[in-house]
């Protein structure tokens, strides 16, 4: 029984796996940069602000291309857009190994962001067209598979950074590359251009407090995370193997409780499930604080923090669109990605600066303190209204958080918004 799904799933996938072998190289080149980055300004003395300051400019640059890349996408088509976006981030890529210096680093991680979301955007749009309203599940579990199991395997370029200063950037660098020849030699028709609406952020709170608030929450955990995480292990003395190890594993536990956590949301009170996570990444994050030191108990904590924290976007997510009509749940995602990248932009900065003063236990107390906020927002949440009954709610979809593009992916979207009931 168990082996007749695959069949189905190769033939949703089958159709876009030049798009998905694009994303899972793209992820492996240029997924560790923000902690090679941060590695490389640590070690030369550079103070947790300065690396925030960096972590905040990749955000910025991704909230940017997520605005404008569309345009760009529409006026030359998706192919040359993303040979564009894939030769400039492969360049910038390059240009870190030219000079070290925090401020050119910061502009080259402002244009990475740009391109990454600009890859982002021709992809998302991509696979939404070829997917069909029955396989839209199943190419956007490929996708997020491929996504994140990329970003975390790069994570292991690291242990090479000690052979020749310069050689992560070139093997990086070549990867983002290649990652163009898949999309470049597809035999898959690009889609016509389309724009993303969102609803305005104030109707979106009156909708989803605790989805609007959880989200933005969510953007600043992870992003002083992916900023800051690299220095929290240096500054305890991790070597460059133990650094990519921590990381990587944060980065698949991510991955390992988002089902569970989404199908327990579509059986109880979506909040309550919610609020448990938020109460679990407080405890992680003090629990790592606590424990202080390399070692197993670290990495445990470690995975339990990316599991729940990882889970949280999409859990808010769906409970927003527990409150909404069919038609309004691609433009309220949309609406929830920005909110994130938003806390992701602010994160890191709020992050370094709890740093400067509590020492590399500042990155997590940071992150229980975000926790502990949205924990009692949450509760009292609970307390106000009245829960959404089981059998309204929707069901729970993992989502990436990247652009308003991959709203569209959700499969629980109308294929027509104007025919959505």
């Amino acid at each position: 029984m168990r082996f007749r799904a695959y069949p189905y799933v190769l033939n949703a996938i089958a159709p876009v796996r030049s798009l998905l072998l694009a994303i899972f190289m793209l992820m492996a080149g240029g997924g560790f940069m923000a902690t090679l980055i941060a590695v490389r300004l640590e070690r030369a003395g550079s103070s947790a602000l300065v690396v925030g300051a960096v972590g905040t400019a990749y955000f910025l640059g991704l909230v940017i291309g997520s605005l404008k890349a569309g345009r760009l996408v529409g006026r030359v088509g998706h192919i040359r857009a993303f040979a564009a976006f894939v030769s400039l981030f492969s360049a910038s890529t390059l240009s870190y190994a030219v000079y070290r210096d925090p401020v050119l680093w910061g502009a080259l991680r402002l244009v990475d962001g740009v391109c990454v979301a600009g890859v982002y955007v021709c992809l998302e749009s991509w696979l939404n067209e070829r997917a069909e309203s029955g396989g839209r599940g199943t190419v956007l579990a490929g996708y997020m598979i491929a996504l994140y199991v990329g970003q975390a395997i790069g994570q292991f370029l690291l242990n090479i950074s000690d052979a020749k200063p310069s050689l992560p950037f070139v093997i990086a660098s070549i990867l983002i590359s290649l990652s163009a020849i898949p999309v470049a030699l597809t035999r898959i028709v690009a889609p016509p251009p389309e724009g993303s609406a969102t609803l305005p952020m104030r109707t979106l709170f009156a909708v989803s407090p605790l989805g609007m608030v959880g989200a933005t929450v969510t953007g600043l955990m992870l992003g002083a995370f992916y900023s800051l995480g690299a220095v929290y292990a240096r500054r305890l003395g991790m070597e460059l193997s133990a650094v990519a190890v921590f990381m990587s594993t944060v980065i698949f536990g991510g991955v390992a409780l988002q089902w569970p956590l989404g199908l327990l949301s579509d059986r109880f009170d979506r909040r309550r499930v919610i609020v448990l996570a938020f109460a679990g990444t407080l405890a992680a994050g003090l629990g790592i604080v606590a424990i202080g030191r390399p070692g197993w108990p670290l990495l445990a904590s470690g995975a339990l923090f990316g599991g729940l924290s990882f889970a949280l976007y999409p859990l808010c997510v769906a409970h927003a669109n527990d409150h909404l009509a069919p038609e309004q749940r691609v433009a309220a995602s949309c609406g929830l990605v920005l909110a994130y990248s938003a806390g992701a932009a602010t994160g890191p900065l709020a992050a370094a600066s709890v740093m400067t003063f509590a020492g590399a236990p500042g990155l997590f107390l940071f992150i229980a303190t975000c926790a502990g906020g949205a924990l009692i927002f949450g509760l009292w949440r609970q307390a106000r209204t009245l829960p959404v009954p089981a059998e309204q709610q929707g069901t729970y979809q993992v989502l990436p958080r990247t652009t308003p593009m991959s709203a569209a992916l959700d499969p629980l979207a109308p294929d027509d918004p104007q025919e959505a009931p």
